[in-house]
Formats: structure tokens, sequence, C-alpha cells
């Protein structure tokens, strides 16, 4: 069990706030941390890597990273971590930047295996694609055979179809070698592929907590499905308005009246909900 009791105060989006968490993950699990921009979810992760500093209990398998006594060194916490920029040293050759965590060949052919890299072992950074560095970092952050891997939104700079192919070799990778996994997403298909229990953080607290499926389709009595989005752009057509939103990666369209063509507005937040198959939008 991983068991997290901290408080830190942060410089959020809507200005100074108090993150105060208290949670327990269960090992081996793959966790989610969703929420706007700002509102804590990768200080979470530094501070789970030792990288910021905050008060309070963090214990992993029995392990105390840090309590009001003491706190572990980063080296010594038994963790990974693939940043969104990659990181990786641009000197050394796909092989070497693994084998500089960790001499271990075998386990190094094993991760470059997996993740389709073998052939390009010799290879440096500069010559790679994007898609292909990132699997590199998240080698890499294998290396030490992590009880707790983080990944701050790993795949945001990529395409839909890169996307996809990395969510299986992270989500292989998770269940090869039994890690706990948080990682931070705003991408709902995403979240919904990996994720066996989802936190929504605001202002340093979690506001939701539970399966993907119960946090993202937010099912209420007879409504059947329920995202947020961005309205991109209302266009008239004959006698109706077609409102054009942005779901995660995801783009929809929403037939609206004239009534709920004059009440939004481009770049407004929205949810779009469904009842007996007859989408809607309202504003957040």
């Amino acid at each position: 069990m991983i068991k997290i009791a901290i408080e830190k105060k942060l410089q959020g989006s809507l200005g100074p706030m108090q993150m105060q968490l208290d949670l327990e993950i269960q090992e081996e699990s793959f966790v989610v941390l969703s929420g706007e921009s700002g509102s804590g979810k990768t200080s979470l992760l530094r501070i789970l890597a030792g990288l910021e500093s905050a008060t309070g209990v963090i214990d992993v398998s029995d392990v105390v990273f840090q309590d009001n006594k003491s706190v572990l060194a980063p080296q010594k916490r038994e963790i990974g971590f693939v940043f969104q920029d990659y990181a990786l040293f641009a000197n050394m050759s796909v092989e070497a930047n693994l084998l500089f965590v960790n001499k271990d060949q075998t386990l190094c052919d094993e991760l470059l295996a997996m993740t389709h890299l073998s052939a390009l072992k010799t290879r440096l950074p500069a010559t790679l694609s994007g898609g292909q560095k990132q699997r590199v970092a998240l080698c890499r952050a294998m290396m030490k055979r992590p009880k707790l891997l983080l990944l701050d939104e790993p795949l945001s700079a990529l395409d839909p179809q890169m996307r996809h192919q990395l969510q299986d070799d992270i989500l292989a990778l998770h269940k090869r070698f039994k890690t706990t996994t948080l990682m931070v997403s705003h991408d709902p298909s995403e979240i919904y592929r990996l994720a066996d229990r989802v936190l929504v953080l605001s202002q340093g607290k979690v506001v939701e907590d539970g399966s993907a499926k119960a946090v993202l389709l937010h099912a209420q009595g007879s409504q059947k499905f329920s995202f947020e989005g961005e309205l991109l752009e209302i266009i008239e057509a004959d006698m109706i308005f077609v409102g054009v939103v942005a779901i995660g990666q995801q783009i929809v369209e929403v037939v609206m009246d004239a009534h709920e063509a004059d009440t939004f507005s481009v770049g407004d937040r929205v949810q779009i909900s469904t009842k007996a198959f007859s989408p809607s939008l309202s504003k957040l």
C-alpha cells in the first residue's frame, strides 16, 4: 500500500492555494491524475520523487519516503520519472542512456525489445522521432525496476496514432514489471484505456475519486454520458446551428437552436451531455 498524507502551499491557477492530500493507493494499480492546469498534479509527482518538499508522510510499500523526522533522498527512492521533454542525454546512444542508469544489459535488451527499439540502440536521441524518444525515456525510467512509476503527461506532444501505440507500451511495461503507476493526463480516451483509478484535483485537493468510467461518464439518472470540452466554432446551417467542440483529442459537432447559439460564445468551456440519445450543451 502507498500512503500519502501531505500539505504544501502552492501557487495555483487562481493564486495561492493549500495542497492537502490524504490518499491510499493500491500497489500495482494504474492511477491517472486529472484536473485543470495549476491544480497540483505535477507538484504531487515531484513531491513523491523528492524533487519538491512538503510536510507530512509518504510511505511506499513500507518504505518511508518522508515523515516528520526524516526525508529520503531522491536517488534512494525506488521511482522512475518520465517527463514531457524526454530529458535524454544527447551525446549518448539509446542503449547508453539506459545503461547509464543501471548496467543490467539483460534488462536493457528486454526493455528495448518490448518497445521495438532494438534496431535503434546505437542511434543518438537527435536522430529519433518524438515517439521513439519517449519510448527511450520510458525504458530508462524502468531500468531500476521502480516500485513507483511517475509519468507527467508523457504523450501530450505526440499525434493520436503515436499516443495510442505508446499507451500500449506503457500498459505492457506496467503489467510486466508490476509497478504502481501515477500518470498525469487530460485525454479522456487515454484515461479510459489506462486507468484503474482516476483522481481529479482542483486547487490542491481531490474533488473526484473513482474508476475511469465513473469519473468520465458522470452517469446520473437517465443521463447517458457527460464530457467537458471547449467550444471552437458556431456554424449556421439552414435553420439550425452546429457547435464544434474539442473534447481531449477529439472534435465533435452538436446541433444547437437559435437561443443556444446566442447564449454560447467561442472559447466557452462547455459540457456535452445526452439523455435519450439527444445531445445538449451547457456552460461550465
